[in-house]
């Protein structure tokens, strides 16, 4: 299959957000860069972050259990928390949240006209067998980080296959 674009014309960039930049965002940037780079795909992304809606954590790393559910899988995480600004959205195509209630703080924030894509990660679903919103796993055990990697494992692959284009 083609590109969808040529990342000569077009390079994209996106931001994962959670509420406080220390579970699911930090995974899903990790996650991402990690496929990104292991597909090769890495002329087609400018850049990718992650970020929190509150200011909570800004400056932590990620919280252990996630961190060390992306190196038990062999995903590098390198992260410290900062908060989304305004500002922000003019500097990614793509703002993805992690749930409805990052998406009700994102569409309330982003300045108007602004053209990035606001919207969940499981907007790229494909296989029901993973909820579309990615669950807080903080206050849980384990198995919430990892079905969290799972789950947006599928989404990046799925979000590859959708906007590059180039996944068989």
């Amino acid at each position: 299959m083609a590109p969808l674009f040529d990342p000569k014309d077009k390079q994209l960039s996106v931001a994962f957000v959670c509420l406080g930049n220390i579970c699911r965002s930090p995974m899903a940037e990790a996650i991402f860069k990690h496929r990104v780079k292991e597909l090769g795909y890495s002329p087609y992304f400018s850049n990718i972050e992650s970020f929190g809606t509150s200011g909570w954590h800004i400056g932590e790393s990620p919280d252990s259990r996630s961190s060390k559910c992306c190196r038990k899988h062999g995903v590098p995480v390198n992260h410290q928390a900062q908060q989304i600004s305004t500002k922000d959205f003019d500097r990614f195509d793509y703002v993805i949240g992690m749930d409805e209630s990052n998406l009700s703080d994102l569409k309330y924030m982003r300045p108007k006209n602004n053209k990035s894509v606001v919207d969940v990660f499981g907007k790229w679903r494909t296989n029901e067998e993973f909820d579309k919103i990615v669950s807080d796993p903080y206050y849980g055990g384990n198995d919430g980080f990892e079905y969290n990697f799972k789950q947006i494992n599928h989404f990046t692959d799925e979000f590859l296959k959708q906007e590059i284009g180039t996944l068989d």
